[in-house]
């Protein structure tokens, strides 16, 4: 039985595909001296849900690879500018509605960059108002994961225990 979740995240009022904020610095940092720990502070698991944004007045759709409590990385052949904070909607099976996100750019890979293994796209760090809304947008990424994975599979990726020998 697929669980049947509708979360109760806070700031439904705010504008759900609202423009992307540029950052403030002049100079960004080389996308290629990112760290793995500046990638991600969270196992991400592998997975395809489909992600719309507003970039200059257009809107996109494009689809993550994979998603963990603390962000998502959204395969695109134009990654936003790092640090660009913006509003996007992640289509969860089983939402009635989108699930909408603040989100920054926190790393990323230029289509002349990507390969097979990295394809061209940013990496996500998701950004909460408040307590209540990180626990609410947490438990539907829980939710979700146990639905592909299996609550033993989901349970070790979420509480990062590696996998058994």
């Amino acid at each position: 039985m697929k669980p049947s979740v509708q979360p109760d995240v806070p700031g439904d009022d705010r504008e759900s595909m609202s423009e992307p904020t540029e950052p403030n610095e002049p100079n960004e940092p080389n996308e290629s001296e990112a760290s793995e720990r500046d990638r991600r502070d969270a196992q991400r698991v592998p997975i395809a849900l489909r992600v719309e944004y507003k970039r200059v007045n257009s809107f996109f759709a494009d689809y993550t690879r994979n998603i963990s409590k603390g962000g998502t990385f959204i395969g695109t052949p134009k990654p936003l500018p790092l640090g660009t904070e913006f509003m996007f909607e992640l289509c969860v099976p089983f939402l009635a509605e989108p699930l909408r996100l603040l989100g920054v750019v926190s790393w990323r890979i230029l289509a002349d960059e990507a390969t097979e293994d990295q394809p061209a796209g940013m990496g996500i760090r998701f950004r909460y108002r408040d307590d209540d809304e990180q626990k609410a947008i947490h438990q539907v990424i829980e939710t979700l994961l146990i639905e592909r994975l299996g609550p033993v599979v989901a349970r070790r990726l979420l509480d990062g225990k590696p996998n058994p020998p």
